[in-house]
């Protein structure tokens, strides 16, 4: 599968489990990851292989690291799609607030 091919798909993956969010394609700056997700108050980036061997391009590594230490960043490649998906929802899931008992 062309790499292409795979980030079509995963762009449709993406909009089926967080409906509503905006998933950009970056393509401005070497090394940036592919994609953008926005969804509520939170973000991530997704660099898109078309296999778990696949090259990586300068700086991607570094973007990648820089991104997941601020929210969530990853590669993703067919072998990891369902692990990194299921990643990607624990990272954009909402935190809910502390519900602290009324005293009586």
């Amino acid at each position: 599968m062309l790499e292409k091919d795979f980030q079509k798909e995963l762009i449709q993956d993406l909009k089926e489990r967080f409906p509503g969010a905006l998933i950009y394609k970056n393509e401005t700056k070497q090394g940036l990851p592919d994609l953008t997700i926005l969804y509520q108050e939170r973000w991530a980036l997704l660099e898109c292989k078309k296999s778990k061997n696949a090259a990586h391009q300068p700086n991607q590594d570094y973007y990648v690291e820089l991104a997941n230490n601020m929210s969530y960043a990853s590669f993703v490649y067919p072998e990891n799609k369902g692990d990194v998906l299921n990643a990607l929802e624990q990272a954009l899931r909402p935190h809910r607030k502390t519900r602290v008992p009324k005293s009586k």
